[in-house]
This record gives structure tokens, sequence and C-alpha cells, in this order.
């Protein structure tokens, strides 16, 4: 065994004649280890012939990149070193790499470290306790949990890749990304520290103070907060759920946009709405849906299916569902009741449905129409109903025959969702086609009152009782005068009834549009 130490003064003689420092391995080429500085230098058999072991502020240099250490054993043949304590790696004087145990080979250019393991540049700072790190690609690998701070995000993944010259991450496994007013889980992310962007490709939630973001594919820009995801995506609160084939969101703002199949379904008021279009504003409470928008109230016995142009759902504080908004061409079913108008709102509070501009209502063989109905519901059912200002009820005794019912105001009682009284107020007039118990015609009834009550069973009138200054004449059907058969603005619009949940999807064209199309097709007859 031959065991050669340096002391101080003869190290300085040495250094002053044949110039050992910097010690090369071989020829100064690119790919050479050059040993810069070491404070003592010695060679021991045991450890191998071609390796020397460096002691002291240990300085090696390959390339542009600079190897620091407490203590390091280098390969003289193999051009390769493990170093000890205090390990750091410069590149280019933009990339440190810290550990406490680095094993580097020169001729792949690939270091690993290990122990308490820290790489930083200009744009992020990675923890670690097993790292490898190619120079010739410029990736950084873990694979025993690491840690990237960046800007004010900090991420943590079980293994990851690090580009250090693109600055991009790439995270597998039980990845966590924690922003200021975010939390992402995902299973594989891409993190590029240059804009602050994540990418995630896989199962991921994003958790933020009001809202949960679920989806499968996406990106989250972490510096302006805003997020878009794919493939079916959701956004979950206390008692809502919207699912849609793409979704954008503004942590920011709180606005979000969904595209394509929309579900929102809020549990809290049984309600469901769908749409291909939706956008909302947490912050305000508020989201409208709209092309093919959908609303569905449901019960344990039936449920209400309804349409229009565009749907607005309101929320309060909550986060509950307050109020409904329907605009343009409303159309809705179910089972017991359907309706027609142009818009329609439906506060859940006071459990109130308003219909505005030419409703229409069927609830069995009775059409109900004025210019305004108000739907007051009780435990899902229709409890009662307002019908504002000319007022009109029409009940299909035959095909050609129609029990009829007029007045200013009206309001209808309901019991299992059908009508059994009805109160006119003001201006009441009645045609009513009277029968025996074997539907054999005894007369057609013309009453004219102030107020009138109407009572009805199994969706047929069986009373009538006149209030105030009541005038009453019973015709016999063949002296019926022509103008008793119909009260003046009589308008029986079964054509345009939804038959099912699917009809309510059916557009029907106005008055407007009918007349047009009847003055093109009198117009080609006419040319032809």
């Amino acid at each position: 065994m031959r065991t050669v130490s340096f002391k101080p003064f003869l190290f300085l003689v040495l250094l002053s004649t044949v110039n050992l420092f910097p010690i090369s391995i071989s020829a100064q080429k690119s790919s050479q280890i050059t040993v810069e500085h070491a404070d003592s230098y010695n060679y021991n058999a045991r450890l191998g012939k071609n390796i020397q072991r460096l002691i002291g502020h240990v300085r090696l240099r390959q390339d542009s990149t600079l190897f620091m250490s407490d203590s390091a054993y280098l390969n003289d043949k193999d051009r390769n070193f493990d170093g000890f304590g205090n390990v750091h790696i410069n590149v280019n004087d933009t990339l440190n790499i810290y550990g406490d145990r680095i094993h580097y080979n020169g001729k792949t250019k690939v270091a690993e470290l290990f122990g308490k393991v820290t790489l930083q540049d200009p744009k992020a700072k990675l923890t670690t306790s097993h790292l490898i790190y190619n120079r010739q690609t410029q990736i950084a690998y873990y694979d025993a949990g690491g840690t990237i701070f960046s800007d004010t995000n900090v991420l943590k993944s079980t293994t990851g890749y690090y580009n250090t010259k693109t600055h991009i991450f790439h995270f597998r496994k039980n990845v966590r990304l924690k922003s200021p007013d975010q939390e992402t889980y995902s299973d594989t992310l891409i993190y590029n520290s240059n804009n602050g962007v994540a990418v995630f490709q896989g199962p991921t939630t994003i958790k933020g103070k009001e809202t949960t973001l679920i989806g499968t594919s996406g990106w989250y820009d972490t510096r302006n907060e805003i997020s878009r995801l794919y493939n079916h995506p959701e956004i979950q609160s206390k008692s809502q759920t919207l699912i849609a084939d793409s979704l954008f969101y503004n942590n920011n703002t709180t606005e979000a946009k969904a595209y394509g199949n929309i579900y929102v379904s809020d549990t809290s008021r049984q309600l469901i709405v769908r749409g291909e279009t939706a956008q909302m504003w947490d912050n305000q409470g508020k989201m409208f849906i709209t092309r093919k928008a959908q609303a569905i109230t449901y019960d344990s016995e039936d449920s209400l299916y309804m349409h229009a142009d565009t749907l607005w759902l309101y929320f309060d504080k909550k986060r509950d569902a307050k109020k409904l908004l329907a605009y343009h061409d409303v159309r809705f079913y179910r089972t017991d009741l359907q309706g027609v108008c142009d818009s329609l709102s439906y506060t859940m509070k006071d459990s109130t449905m308003r219909l505005f501009t030419n409703p229409v209502l069927w609830s069995g063989k009775n059409q109900l129409s004025a210019d305004t109905i108000f739907i007051n519901i009780s435990k899902n059912q229709v409890d009662s109903m307002t019908m504002a200002h000319n007022a009109f009820i029409i009940d299909q005794d035959s095909t050609d025959y129609f029990n009829q019912i007029k007045g200013r105001d009206m309001v209808a009682y309901f019991r299992n969702n059908r009508i059994y009284l009805i109160v006119v107020d003001g201006n009441a007039q009645s045609v009513y086609w009277a029968r025996d118990d074997h539907k054999k015609l005894i007369g057609i009834n013309k009453a004219e009152s102030g107020f009138m009550h109407i009572h009805v069973k199994e969706n047929q009138i069986v009373g009538i009782n006149y209030i105030d200054k009541p005038s009453e004449t019973l015709y016999p059907k063949e002296k019926l005068p022509g103008d008793v058969k119909k009260l003046r603005g009589f308008n029986w619009k079964a054509d345009i009834r939804p038959k099912n949940k699917e009809d309510i999807f059916r557009k029907i064209p106005k008055q407007e549009d009918k007349q047009q199309l009847q003055n093109i097709s009198t117009s080609e007859t006419i040319s032809n």
C-alpha cells in the first residue's frame, strides 16, 4: 500500500515547479474534468488505482459547469467522481444544484444527487431527496417526491421532470399545486414557470374558496387565475353542480363560460337546467343558459319540463337557487299542466310562477289565459292560480262546442293539481253547455254578473254561483243566437299546446309570421 499526502510547504513547492493545479485527468478537451482546487490530495490504492481523493473546498469543472463539494473521489480512467458534503453544481452561472452527495459520470454528463437536494434557477426552485440531472439534455428528474416554488405557487408530486432550458416541469403522481386562492390536485400536470401556466392531463381537481372545478384535461393560468377545462368538466359548490363539454373559469371575477351539453343541478331546489351555452357570475349569484335551454323541476311524482330561448338562474348567499327567469317563446310540459308564454319568472322563496305576455295554460280539458298569470305552488303541487286582466277559461265540451268563463280577474284553486273552484272577480260572463247525468244536452246557459263562483269536479263544471246583479238565460240548442256561442275574445289554441316533454322545443310561428307565410302562399298562387 502506498499513501501520498501533501504538506502545505511541499504543496507550494510542487505548485511552483510542476504546476499540478489545475489537475487535468487527460488532455484538455470540452468533455474532460478539470480539478480547479482542493485543500489536499492523496492517493490510496485500496480505493482503486485510478481513484484520487480530493479533500477540502473541492472545485471540479467540465466545460462551463462547476462542481463543488467538501471532498470527492475522482476516477482517473473512467472520468467520473463522487462528491460528499455541501455539494454544489453551477451551470452557466444561472442554474445551481445543491445536495449532500453526488455521483457524476463525465462521459454521459449525468449527475445523481442525494440527501437534501435543491435545484434553483431564476424561474423556480426545486427541493427533493434524490435528483438526476443530465447536462446534455438539461433535464432534471426526481422520483422520491419533490416540491417546486415558482412565483407564489407551490407544487408537489411524487415524480417529475424539469427542463432547465425551457423552464417547463412535468409532474406525475399525487400532484398538488397550491396558489394563493386555489389548490389543484392532479395525476399528471405540466407547469411552465415562464408564464405560470399549468396544463393537466388526467383527473384533476381545482379547489377555490367557493367552488371546486373537476376535469380530465385543460390548463390553469396561475398568474391571471383563469382555467380552461375540457372533456366534461364540472363546477361544484354546496348544492349545485355544473357539467359541460368545455369550461372557462376566471377565479378573479368568478365568471364561468360553459359550452356544449350543459347540465346544472341544484339539489336544494330539486331543479335541473340544460343547454348548449352558459355563462355564470359566481360572486353575483347569477347565470344564464341558452341554445336548447331547458329547466326541469321534479318531485317524487312528476317533473315539469320547460324550454325558452334563454334561462336566467339566480342564487342566494348560501348558493341555493332563488329565482328562475325564462325569456321568449316559453313552453313547458307536466302531465297535469302545460303552458306557453313569452316570458316567465319563478321565485323559490314564495313558490310563485309568473307568466307574462299572452300566457296560456292547459289543465286537463281546460284552457286558461289572461294578460298575466300567477301560479302558486305548495309542496311541489299547484295550489292556486291568479289570472289578471282579460281572464278567460275555455273547456271543450265537444268537437264544436266550448264552455267558457270570462272576467276581469280570476283565481283558480287546485286540489291534487286539479281545479276544483274558480272565482271570477269583475265583469263575469259564462257560456255553459248544460247536460244531464247521461251527458244529454239540456241547453246552453249564458250568464253575466259582477262575480261568479264556478265549482269543478273531475275537470267538469258541476255548478255556478252568480253574485252581484246576475243575469242568466238558458237557450235550447236550436234557438241559440250566433253571438252567444262564443264570448268576445274567444281563442282556442289547442294547436300550440305542448303534447309531451319533447314537444316543448317545437317552434310556434307568431301571428305576424303566419300572416307573412299566408301572403307568400297567396302570391305564389296568383303567379301560377
